[in-house]
């Protein structure tokens, strides 16, 4: 995490850098597509719990606290998320939500939270089963509607025996792999997982409840033209969660075009929320086709070529 706003101030992480984001969000067409969310990831907070147990913002990264910056965020129309961990600490080393559930949802509740990511470090997996299930229920409690994204089966080794319908049942989205990270190599593994593994968990997949294979990294540095297009379009394809993981201003047209392709988001947010799979593969691995079925009784169809040749032709019955 970049938390040094003394020798970099426009990068680290602070209330400055969120609220510059919402307003590109808001002001260069994002939300007007349906992009809502700003979202707090680790590190925003002190080392340690104030004397009254409760978490406390770094003052430095955000001097007038969360609460001041949820309410600017929701002034431009936007929502606002945190991140937090089930464990003792979260991945970063700041203190964790275990044995503080109840205290630290109300205040979520309290600052105006919208969202909450619930990572899974330094905890045993096998708590996990009552863990998340009890921190669905504090928030239910607040009174107050908070999206739930846990990273249950993320952390689970044996990835044919995840809990998918307990899941379901207490998350809105969870992550199911390993982090992205800024390269076409990481993108091309999180979908051939998500191929393979599709007859495990699409089933699962509805309105509320999200396979989420983890952030856009269209607008990083990692992606080409056509790989950029590739990730937009498996990603909606899953019906996966679109957050946007990039630095707004620095955003090349050709970017921008891609995010904000109304087309392909509509088949990312079809109300069916059926998940869409992958039908075919050839023998080489060479290309695949992608099928999901939508609100209307049509089918929206990916064809996805993964080596780097020329074009060719490709002759291929489907139905």
């Amino acid at each position: 995490c970049n938390t040094d706003c003394k020798n970099d101030p426009n990068n680290c992480i602070s209330a400055d850098l969120f609220l510059t984001m919402a307003k590109l969000m808001k002001y260069e067409g994002y939300a007007d597509v349906g992009y809502q969310y700003v979202n707090i990831d680790d590190c925003w907070m002190e080392r340690e719990r104030g004397s009254d147990g409760k978490l406390v913002p770094n003052p430095e990264l955000f001097p007038n606290g969360i609460a001041a910056l949820a309410d600017a965020i929701h002034a431009l129309g936007l929502k606002i998320g945190i991140y937090e961990d089930y464990g003792t600490h979260t991945c970063g080393g700041f203190p964790g939500t275990r044995g503080h559930i109840e205290d630290d949802v109300d205040l979520f509740a309290k600052w105006g939270i919208d969202s909450l990511k619930l990572d899974g470090c330094y905890c045993n997996v096998s708590e996990f089963a009552t863990g998340y299930p009890a921190v669905s229920k504090a928030l239910n409690a607040t009174g107050r509607p908070i999206l739930y994204s846990c990273s249950w089966p993320a952390y689970l080794s044996d990835k044919d025996h995840v809990p998918y319908g307990a899941m379901a049942e207490s998350c809105n989205l969870w992550r199911n792999y390993a982090d992205i990270q800024d390269s076409w190599s990481s993108v091309a593994n999180i979908i051939n997982w998500f191929g393979d593994n599709h007859g495990n968990l699409a089933s699962f997949a509805g309105p509320g409840n999200w396979n989420d294979p983890d952030m856009l990294i269209i607008g990083d540095f990692g992606l080409s033209f056509e790989q950029s297009q590739t990730q937009m379009a498996i990603w909606s394809m899953m019906a996966a969660p679109l957050y946007m993981s990039n630095d707004l201003r620095t955003m090349e047209q050709w970017q921008k075009e891609i995010l904000m392709n109304q087309e392909v988001i509509a088949v990312d947010q079809d109300p069916l929320g059926k998940q869409g799979l992958r039908v075919f593969q050839d023998s080489k691995k060479h290309y695949e086709f992608w099928s999901r079925e939508l609100h209307d009784g049509s089918y929206a169809v990916v064809m996805y070529r993964k080596d780097s040749k020329r074009p060719s032709k490709i002759l291929h019955g489907y139905l």
